[in-house]
């Protein structure tokens, strides 16, 4: 059935294509169906390519029959954050000021996933610029994504489109951008799986810049095997990228089924925070722990250097002077069409003082020297995600919380690579997220140790009522 094909993972579903035992054009018409029936409430596209779907599907299909199949993302449908520069497609970014714009080249994900053989679906909703908290002021080109779990529900940002695609089924994958946690927050809001990789592991190449030295581009997934899947295809170096690192790219599946046991993993339980944590996320982090304890893992007690605020605080000083230098010349020239959070947001970095600006960065130096001698001494971390359930996105205060009461912008500080997870449900049925950190450029083990509580547990089997 089409309703089957949209909730395969991409795993079983390139499985299924090489044996020929689906095609790509059926998966792509079942994702354009699933889009046409249930997108306008969902709203996680900005724009739709069917036609050029169903051509590339087509191309696909021709392909793997000839004998040609180019590996497993080969006929799979995703979409992109529309921050994501695509060849002769609109890419707005969610803005009026962008709405002309029509890139010439692609963004190097983009072209990594066109020779890998994935068919782009369309791109997808995002906050504008991609950058902010969540204040809402409906003032953007189109309308916000809404949560698929629960009707008018936030998504967490700032890749909204992404999460609630994924979520939702009308995208296999999806890719997003995380400045500050722009794809852990959606990840753990919708309850999949989203990565943000080492910085400088994955190119930026083409995409709209929000801190340049905080951005990275990464995955997100219905299951933990689809992120390695995809971090495989888009990893590695581009001398277009000026931060990107110039190191090997493992083998992400080989030991991706090993388990736990003999790991040593890092529990941060107190994390220094003033706001209280949501009961059902404590559970879900309670619970994370003990079925890895269970599986042979050493789960040890580690305390990360400093409070959430703090890293909060310094990536706030960090992101507004880039965001400004970045986008001056759009601010200058067509201000006045911003919608009102990107617009106070680059004034405010247009204000913002040298000395804050160098003093946050060597304050970032510190922490982040501080973060990995703690990361360091294990194996991978576990600690919260987010701190709060998906809000009523109708409540401004509760959405600011759920982004700003949150554990992600200290890997994005750090650098180090961070995965978040669902961990369960609350009452209301809403998923809640747990985040596994590990070393630098170890991403094979920190999507070991997802993986092993994925399998475990087997939350990914429950999909919302859409």
């Amino acid at each position: 059935m089409i309703t089957d094909l949209t909730h395969l993972s991409v795993a079983a579903a390139g499985k299924m294509l090489r044996a020929r035992e689906i095609s790509p054009v059926e998966l792509v018409d079942a994702f354009l169906a699933r889009i046409e029936r249930v997108d306008a409430r969902i709203k996680s596209y900005l724009l739709v390519t069917a036609e050029a779907a169903r051509a590339r599907a087509k191309d696909a299909e021709a392909q793997i029959m000839a004998g040609g199949w180019r590996g497993p993302l080969h006929g799979i449908p995703y979409g992109a954050k529309d921050t994501f520069h695509t060849k002769g497609l609109r890419t707005c970014a969610n803005s009026h000021v962008l709405m002309q714009q029509v890139p010439d080249h692609d963004a190097a994900i983009i072209e990594k996933l066109d020779a890998a053989g994935a068919i782009l679906l369309g791109k997808l909703n995002t906050w504008e610029y991609g950058t902010g908290l969540g204040l809402v002021y409906h003032d953007a080109a189109f309308a916000h994504s809404t949560n698929p779990w629960k009707e008018n529900y936030f998504t967490g940002g700032s890749s909204t489109g992404s999460g609630a695609a994924v979520a939702a089924g009308t995208a296999m994958f999806a890719l997003g951008a995380d400045t500050g946690g722009s794809i852990r927050a959606p990840a753990s809001g919708c309850g999949i799986a989203g990565l943000k990789p080492t910085y400088g592991r994955v190119s930026r190449h083409g995409i709209l810049p929000n801190c340049w030295s905080l951005d990275v581009a990464g995955p997100m997934t219905w299951t933990v095997e689809d992120c390695a899947l995809v971090l495989q295809a888009i990893a590695g170096f581009d001398a277009r990228d000026p931060a990107s690192a110039d190191v090997p790219v493992p083998d992400y599946l080989r030991a991706l089924g090993d388990g736990v046991r003999g790991l040593t993993i890092g529990i941060a339980r107190d994390i220094g925070h003033c706001v209280p944590i949501d009961p059902a996320i404590l559970a879900g982090i309670d619970d994370v722990a003990s079925v890895l304890a269970a599986a042979g893992a050493h789960v040890v007690p580690l305390v990360l250097p400093g409070s959430p605020q703090v890293y909060r605080q310094v990536t706030t000083l960090i992101t507004g002077p880039e965001r400004a230098s970045a986008h001056e010349r759009d601010f200058i020239a067509q201000g006045d069409r911003m919608g009102r959070e990107l617009r106070d947001s680059i004034m405010a970095g247009l204000a913002a003082r040298a000395v804050d600006y160098l003093a946050a960065q060597r304050r970032r130096g510190e922490l982040a020297a501080a973060v990995d001698a703690a990361v360091a001494g294990v194996d991978a971390v576990l600690l919260p995600c987010t701190l709060h359930t998906a809000p009523p996105a109708s409540d401004a205060d509760k959405v600011k919380a759920f982004m700003s009461d949150s554990m992600t912008t200290i890997f994005n500080i750090s650098g180090h690579p961070a995965l978040s997870i669902r961990s369960g449900f609350d009452t209301n049925g809403l998923p809640t997220g747990a985040q596994i950190a590990g070393r630098y450029f170890d991403e094979a083990t920190v999507l070991r140790v997802g993986h092993a509580y994925e399998r475990a547990r087997r939350w990914h089997e429950r999909r919302p009522a859409v």
